[in-house]
């Protein structure tokens, strides 16, 4: 049986020719080859409210660590152990509470969801500017991984303006607006933390708030009634909205995103003290290291997922993407100077190719009335690569550069992450085959 030629001149991000599961279309959305101005202002919001969460984030990232520190009179060690329950706990949160506020807002609808949760995002880093001891700074954490559960609906709302054709590329621009916030709001963090540690908290409640005020004059509600579904507690806890992915062709997929999201983890919790231990770079260069990956996030988000989309499908271009992912962590791991681990940024990016293409693949595949529970089940992947990826990747690594090592491999959990890719890689393909017309 052979694989039916794609066609280079289709439209951008058009529908895969592989795909023959029954795809879904939103009545209002997939007769306009345009979405009307009023809905082009609403996904402008979306795009920033993206953004703008992704770079309050990044601005408590850098201090944080401080403040927890200085609430425990400067004992490092404790203030490490803390912080590593406070991530736990974050990524708990967003795994519980993703699915809830998804199904909410295909029950109530998405924009009363988003905007709630920019108001509540806002008053919760206010809190955490204002805590007086570390147990309401860690209150604050608890509600800032429920509030920050809102990404999933916001990626639904874009999901219901968007044709479908079209998915693909808006997810990317999304992805973009991650890229974005990844490079100013540790950069932000970090001057406003020499100020006062506590002032990027206000900053990022400020911030939070305003955009809430924003919305309410130029986000309109993106689901119609006749494609809400009631809320159930079934659907909606994390085993539940997982079972939405448990459809053909979709648990590949869904598999492909897993395995990606823990490979990310390595990024985030072993790369700074690998960059310290391997190549003694300065906190300086670890963060230009860091802001290069998110510009190369936001180029690609922004300007090549709708091309590339286009010459390869969805399907191609998420398989691209896996490819470049799993070589870029093989060239980070296998640097001796640094020089490689630089290179490799832009080859590890290509990743960014991937998230967009999976979700537009398994929104295509999922009705209007359940955008928001497949939203909030793709953030629970990432809430289970949170809870895992942290423990595991800093074990490896602190395994692989122990006196007792069989082998001294500073790289290798990089390396481990590109076997993940590579997992991924061989669920794609599987995912293609299956997804095949019978000859």
């Amino acid at each position: 049986m052979t694989e039916p030629p794609q066609n280079p001149q289709s439209p951008v991000g058009s529908p895969d020719p592989l795909i023959t599961e029954p795809e879904f279309v939103s009545p209002d959305t997939a007769l306009l080859p345009n979405p009307p101005a009023g809905r082009r202002a609403a996904a402008t919001f979306i795009f920033f409210t993206v953004t703008l969460d992704m770079l309050a984030l990044g601005m408590i990232a850098p201090v944080l660590p401080r403040l927890i520190e200085g609430f425990l009179h400067g004992d490092t060690s404790n203030a490490a152990k803390m912080l590593g329950l406070f991530g736990t706990v974050f990524a708990a949160m967003q795994f519980f509470f993703s699915p809830i506020l998804g199904s909410l807002s295909d029950r109530f609808g998405r924009r009363p969801v988003v905007l709630l949760s920019n108001f509540g995002l806002g008053l919760d880093y206010i809190l955490m500017a204002w805590a007086p001891a570390l147990s309401w700074l860690f209150v604050g954490r608890v509600i800032s991984g429920l509030t920050a559960s809102s990404i999933p609906t916001a990626m639904a709302y874009m999901a219901d303006v968007t044709p479908r054709e079209r998915r693909a590329a808006a997810f990317g621009m999304l992805n973009a607006a991650f890229g974005i916030g990844f490079i100013l709001g540790p950069a932000m963090g970090g001057l406003l933390g020499n100020i006062n540690p506590r002032l990027p908290f206000w900053v990022a409640g400020g911030l939070s708030l305003i955009n809430g005020l924003y919305g309410l004059f130029v986000l309109p509600e993106s689901l119609a009634l006749a494609n809400r579904s009631p809320f159930s507690w079934a659907r909606a806890n994390p085993v539940g909205s997982l079972n939405l992915l448990n459809r053909g062709g979709m648990l590949a997929i869904s598999g492909v995103l897993l395995l990606g999201y823990i490979a990310q983890q390595v990024l985030m919790n072993v790369y700074v003290i690998y960059a310290d231990y391997r190549y003694h770079w300065t906190d300086r260069t670890v963060g230009l290291s860091l802001a290069a990956v998110g510009i190369f996030t936001a180029i690609y988000g922004a300007l090549l997922i709708k091309p590339v989309i286009a010459k390869l499908g969805e399907r191609g271009a998420m398989t691209f993407g896996l490819i470049g992912g799993a070589i870029g962590y093989c060239m980070i791991g296998y640097s001796k100077t640094g020089l490689l681990l630089w290179l490799g940024i832009p080859v590890l990016n290509l990743m960014s190719f991937t998230w967009p293409s999976a979700q537009s693949i398994l929104s295509r595949k999922t009705s209007p009335s359940e955008q928001g529970q497949l939203q909030g089940a793709i953030n629970s992947l990432r809430g289970i690569a949170g809870l895992v990826g942290p423990a595991f990747f800093t074990y490896i690594f602190s395994r692989s550069i122990s006196v007792g090592s069989i082998v001294h491999t500073p790289g290798a959990p990089f390396y481990v992450a590109a076997f993940m890719l590579f997992l991924g890689l061989i669920l794609a393909q599987y995912a293609s085959r299956h997804s095949q017309p019978a000859s």
